[in-house]
C-alpha cells in the first residue's frame, strides 16, 4: 500500500509540472470555458491510453522497458521505433523542465557577469542537484517526491486562497480571440497529462501488480485533473485576457507568468507564492520524467554495456542532452513542450493501441481489459494521429501560434 501511494503521487507529480505551468501561457487567448472542455477530453483520452499499457504489461516481466515490450510483439523494428520515439519525447520534455527550472532559479540568484551566464549556472545547479536523486534510485525519488508534493499542495492551497477572491466573472466568460487556438494549444495541453514515460518504472517499482498500477494511474490522473481545473479557474479568473497576452508576448516563460500575476494583481506575496508553486511543480515533474528517461536508457543498454558505465554513466546520458538544449535555448520552454507533445502523441496513443491490438490476438483471455473494445481503439488512434499532425499544420501557417 505504501508503494501504491508513492506511485500515485509520482503519477500526479509528474503531470503537475511544465505542462500545467504552460497552460496559462497557451490558453490565455482561449478562455476558461473552452479550456475546461479541452482538459476533460484530453484527460479521458490519455488516462485510457495509460490503462492500455497496464493491459499489455500483464503479458511481460515487471522490469520490462517500453523497448522490450515493443520487441515482444513487433520484433527488433518495434524496439528501435518505440525506443527512439520515447527517447525523443522524454528528452524534449526534460529539456522544458530544465529550462523552466533554470529560469525560476536564475531569478533568485545574484547576477554573475551577465544574465546569460547566470541562466547557465542556474540550469546547471538545478540539474545537478535534483538529478542526483535519480542516480541514487527509485526509492530516493519516491521519498523526495512525497515531501515536495505535499509542500506543493500546501503552497497551491495558499495561492488559491489569495487568487480566488480576485476572480471575476467577466474574465472567466472571455471567449477565444481565435477559435483555431483550441487546435493549436492541444499538443501542449496533451503533454500536460504526460506521465506515460514513467509507467515502466512504476510497474517495476510495484513488481508487476496490475491492480496497484491501475489504481495509481486512475487516482493520480484524477487528482491532476482537479488541480488543472482549479488552476485554470484561478488564472483565467484573475488575469485579464488582453493584458495577460501582452505581458506573455514580452516574456513567454514561467517568469512571465509570475510577472503577469504581480502586474495584474499588484500582490508581491501572490507573485512569490506562484513562483514557489511553479518551482515545486517543475521539480516533481523533473523527477518523474527523469526517472522514466533513466529507465529507458537502462533498458536500451542493459544487454550491452550497462555493467561498464554504471548508474553515473546512465545519468550522464540522461541529463547531458537536456542541459545542452537549455544552454543554447534558455527561453525554449514552450518550444520544447511543443516538440514533446508531437512525440508524445505517437508514444502515448499510437504505440499502446498497436501493442494492445497485437496482445489481444496473442492473449485473448487477459484478466484485465480496458473497456470499449475495437471501436474505442480506433477512436483513440484517430485522435492521436490528428494531434500529431497539428504542429506541422501550425508551422505551415494554417493554424495560429499560441502565446510564447
Amino acid at each position: 500500500m505504501n508503494k501504491t501511494v508513492g506511485s500515485t503521487l509520482l503519477v500526479s507529480g509528474t503531470m503537475i509540472g511544465a505542462g500545467m505551468l504552460a497552460m496559462p501561457l497557451t490558453s490565455a487567448g482561449i478562455g476558461f470555458t473552452f479550456t475546461l472542455v479541452l482538459l476533460i477530453v484530453l484527460w479521458a483520452l490519455l488516462t485510457c491510453t495509460a490503462l492500455l499499457f497496464v493491459e499489455v504489461y500483464q503479458t511481460a516481466e515487471a522490469d520490462a522497458g517500453i523497448g522490450t515490450l515493443a520487441a515482444q510483439y513487433f520484433g527488433r523494428f518495434g524496439r528501435v521505433v518505440a525506443t527512439a520515439v520515447l527517447l525523443i519525447f522524454l528528452y524534449a520534455l526534460l529539456s522544458a523542465y530544465v529550462t523552466g527550472g533554470g529560469s525560476i532559479l536564475a531569478s533568485t540568484l545574484p547576477t554573475i557577469i551577465d544574465d546569460n551566464i547566470t541562466s547557465k549556472v542556474a540550469i546547471g545547479l538545478f540539474t545537478l542537484f535534483f538529478g542526483s536523486f535519480i542516480i541514487i534510485g527509485t526509492r530516493s525519488v519516491d521519498g523526495i517526491n512525497r515531501l515536495l508534493f505535499f509542500i506543493m499542495l500546501a503552497t497551491f492551497i495558499f495561492v488559491l486562497f489569495l487568487m480566488l477572491p480576485k476572480v471575476t466573472m467577466n474574465n472567466l466568460m472571455a471567449m477565444p480571440i481565435d477559435n483555431a487556438l483550441l487546435l493549436s494549444a492541444s499538443p501542449i495541453f496533451f503533454t500536460s497529462f504526460g506521465f506515460h514515460g514513467s509507467i515502466p518504472s512504476l510497474n517495476n517499482y510495484l513488481q508487476g501488480n496490475v491492480k496497484a498500477l491501475r489504481f495509481s494511474i486512475l487516482t493520480g490522473s484524477t487528482i491532476t485533473l482537479v488541480f488543472y481545473i482549479i488552476w485554470q479557474l484561478s488564472t483565467h479568473g484573475v488575469l485579464s485576457q488582453t493584458l495577460f497576452l501582452q505581458i506573455l508576448q514580452e516574456d513567454p516563460t514561467l517568469n512571465g507568468l509570475v510577472n503577469a500575476s504581480l502586474q495584474i494583481t499588484g500582490s508581491p506575496i501572490l507573485a512569490q507564492a506562484v513562483k514557489i508553486f511553479s518551482a515545486l511543480a517543475l521539480i516533481t515533474s523533473f523527477l518523474g520524467v527523469s526517472l522514466g528517461l533513466f529507465e529507458c536508457t537502462e533498458d536500451l543498454f542493459k544487454r550491452s554495456f550497462n555493467r561498464y558505465i554504471g548508474r553515473f554513466g546512465l545519468g550522464f546520458l540522461t541529463f547531458l542532452p537536456p542541459l545542452l538544449f537549455a544552454f543554447f535555448y534558455p527561453k525554449g520552454f514552450v518550444l520544447a513542450l511543443s516538440y514533446a507533445g508531437q512525440m508524445f502523441a505517437f508514444y502515448a496513443v499510437v504505440l499502446p493501441v498497436a501493442l494492445v491490438w497485437k496482445a489481444r490476438q496473442v492473449h485473448p483471455n487477459l484478466p484485465y481489459r480496458v473497456i470499449g473494445g475495437t471501436p474505442m481503439l480506433i477512436i483513440v488512434l484517430v485522435l492521436g494521429v490528428a494531434i500529431t499532425l497539428i504542429p506541422f499544420i501550425t508551422r505551415a501557417g494554417y493554424l495560429p501560434q499560441v502565446a510564447g
